[in-house]
């Protein structure tokens, strides 16, 4: 028996040694995949919507690529440009937007990116954070602090806020088993901590695991752009889609938009 359970043991290790060798070799090499951003996404911050009438709302987008919009080709394409463009409509009120996600960013690198939204004093914020710090091996009960402190900070400051959670990354088309199996297992227990931390912080969690990877899977060729990584100007409006309901729902719950219909243009 002793015999037999060593025999066994050693199998496991080796195994496991040998997957563990695999995927440091699939993520090296999907590194190398991606390519290295040569220039900054569009600039989407100002006023968006000025042919309406009354006060701005300011919104805040925080983040990393994803939020900042990589790989959209214009103004009108990126994340933040869409859901403020969205919101001025349903709200009959200008929107002013300020970005200070930015690409690479990490669940870390959030109190600095709260600090510049705050000079701003934002109505409502968006956070869209979390996949660099599932493909950096992050630990992930840190990184959902960091959010959770965040969201803190700005709901201290009388903001909204508004987190779309990690998406399930094994949509990603480069990555390949075992790699992928990894990534979707840290990845939904990220979604999982980020959920809790949100809320506990007076925050509206947005879970576009569910909401989003539907659309993902269905048309990848679509959704993402050339790298494969990030969205495409069509994967961007898919995620202002899904992200708008929720969103329209807890600020008239909050009454910072009104329950009528939106204010007629000028």
């Amino acid at each position: 028996m002793t015999v037999f359970l060593s025999t066994v043991f050693g199998v496991m290790v080796a195994v496991l040694s040998g997957t563990v060798v695999v995927i440091i070799g699939q993520a090296r090499s999907v590194q190398r995949l991606v390519p290295v951003a040569t220039q900054p996404p569009p600039r989407a911050e100002g006023l968006i919507g000025a042919r309406f009438p009354g006060p701005p709302l300011t919104m805040a987008v925080l983040g990393d690529s994803f939020a900042a919009g990589y790989g959209a080709g214009k103004r009108r394409e990126t994340l933040g440009f869409l859901m403020g463009t969205a919101l001025a409509r349903r709200a009959g009120r200008p929107v002013r937007l300020h970005q200070p996600a930015f690409v690479g960013a990490m669940s870390g690198d959030l109190p600095h990116q709260v600090r510049a939204a705050l000079i701003h004093e934002p109505d409502l914020a968006i956070i869209f954070i979390g996949g660099n710090d599932v493909t950096r091996f992050a630990p992930l009960r840190v990184a959902a602090r960091h959010l959770g402190d965040a969201v803190g900070r700005l709901r201290a400051a009388g903001c909204q806020v508004f987190v779309g959670t990690c998406p399930d990354l094994r949509v990603l088309p480069p990555l390949r088993p075992p790699l992928r199996w990894l990534a979707s297992f840290r990845s939904r227990l990220l979604a999982a901590a980020q959920t809790a931390e949100v809320r506990a912080a007076g925050g509206h969690p947005i879970a576009l695991a569910a909401l989003l990877n539907p659309h993902f899977e269905a048309d990848p060729v679509r959704m993402f752009g050339e790298d494969r990584f990030h969205p495409s100007s069509d994967g961007y409006a898919r995620t202002a889609a899904v992200c708008l309901p929720p969103l329209l729902a807890a600020l008239r719950a909050d009454g910072v938009i009104g329950q009528g219909r939106p204010a007629a243009r000028r």
